[in-house]
């Protein structure tokens, strides 16, 4: 089994990665999912996280991710607060998923926070997917977010060269899908597919 930690910033890409990757029959688990599910109506982690933030990040009874993006994204301690309430149960679904794989898997957790929270060690083999800040901006605008929105998310994240640094290969996604896609296929065939048959 091959655990790969892939990471990126807002608007780099790396969902689409994912995407190739799960083509390439890899297990592709979206953390941000996990962090939704964990903290859905009626789950021990909506109860923890009403009672910290209040009744002003919902809407109609249901989480307002945007209005507690608002409140985090401006305090750091409501930031660590909420990722203490939501980490540890986004490990622990991981790891179900990981339980239940075949022995042979190649299992790739997109990670956003991969570089804030150090989890690399958690996996064998760790990937950033980057691209200019400018066009990363313009992407994430056009999925409907507020420009000062994305920036904010920017800057509350860590570097594109501090994620270069910290990880074992980046994909640049800064061209056509077709380039993207090739650099997917490329890394899965000459480093990922030989680390799990020499296992």
């Amino acid at each position: 089994m091959l655990l790969i930690g892939l990471t990126g910033g807002i608007g780099s890409g790396k969902s689409l990665v994912g995407e190739y990757f799960a083509s390439l029959g890899a297990i592709v688990v979206d953390s941000d999912q996990l962090a939704r599910d964990v903290v859905e109506r009626g789950t021990p982690g909506f109860e923890e996280l009403v009672n910290r933030f209040g009744d002003g990040v919902l809407t109609h009874g249901t989480l307002d991710r945007r209005k507690l993006a608002d409140v985090i994204f401006k305090d750091e301690a409501a930031r660590k607060d909420l990722e203490a309430i939501i980490h540890p149960r986004v490990r622990a679904a991981f790891d179900l998923v990981v339980e239940e794989a075949e022995a042979d898997a190649i299992i790739v957790n997109e990670i956003p926070l991969l570089h804030e929270i150090g989890a690399h060690d958690r996996f064998d083999i760790t990937i950033a997917v980057s691209a200019p800040e400018e066009l990363r901006i313009k992407r994430a605008v056009e999925r409907g977010m507020k420009e000062y929105q994305v920036r904010a998310r920017i800057e509350s994240q860590a570097s594109d060269f501090e994620r270069e640094e910290s990880v074992d290969f980046v994909i640049d996604n800064d061209g056509s899908e077709d380039d993207l896609l090739r650099q997917v296929e490329n890394l899965w065939e000459e480093e990922l597919l030989p680390r799990v048959n020499e296992e």
